[in-house]
């Protein structure tokens, strides 16, 4: 019998681990995504996204909340991708969503974040009136929280002037699937393609992100 439940004990805890995950295909969107500015997390400078994006050949604008699971599995692939590809044009930026700057601050030494990360918002309060939530209504995603949200601005698509930044552009609805990103970010990059990884087993997004209260621990040092 302790062996029986020991058994169900192991295999809940798999299910969870895996349902922890929101990946999502990458798809193309008219989304009509306007500019903004917002303050940097870490030492509250102005940035334009379209100042930000001017000279790269892509850039990867990802909003997520600090303190959703979902986030937590992406950001070190975000890293990597922006450590890797960096000095070939393409760039990474963070926007904050529904944490506290002091949260976003812990949770970017922890996952050893280096790219630019600014807030648009620093509360759940504002869970129903962040442009972010307008832009996966668009999209149709229909996440709780919607941690993470990348979209892709392209260099020969974004507008040089006026409110919007861009009419159409490539989104992932959650949690980016590794070789399909990279394979979009090489070829954007003008690089050669890469041999893609064996694909154990398809993901399909689900609700994963809960708003329940998760405290951020300061990390080790």
């Amino acid at each position: 019998m302790k062996t029986f439940f020991a058994v169900v004990i192991l295999l809940l805890s798999f299910t969870f681990a895996f349902a922890q995950h929101e990946y999502s295909p990458l798809k193309e969107y008219e989304i009509k995504y306007k500019d903004w500015t917002y303050k940097t997390v870490t030492d509250g400078k102005d940035v334009n996204l379209r100042e930000f994006a001017k000279a790269k050949k892509l850039v990867m604008v990802v909003y997520f909340a600090a303190w959703c699971p979902n986030w937590k599995n992406q950001a070190p692939f975000t890293q990597k991708l922006y450590d890797k590809y960096k000095d070939h044009g393409f760039d990474v930026i963070g926007v904050s969503e529904y944490a506290s700057t002091a949260d976003v601050k812990l949770n970017l030494v922890d996952k050893k974040i280096t790219f630019t990360v600014v807030s648009e918002s620093d509360s759940k309060a504002f869970k129903q009136t962040t442009p972010h939530s307008g832009y996966r209504q668009t999209t149709g995603d229909t996440r709780n929280w919607g941690s993470p949200w990348n979209i892709f601005i392209e260099k020969d698509n974004y507008k040089k002037k006026g409110d919007e930044i861009v009419k159409k552009a490539f989104v992932v609805n959650g949690e980016l699937i590794e070789d399909e990103v990279e394979k979009f970010i090489r070829q954007k990059l003008g690089l050669p393609a890469v041999e893609p990884k064996p694909v154990m087993s398809e993901n399909k997004p689900i609700e994963a992100c809960s708003d329940d209260k998760i405290t951020l621990k300061k990390p080790l040092r």
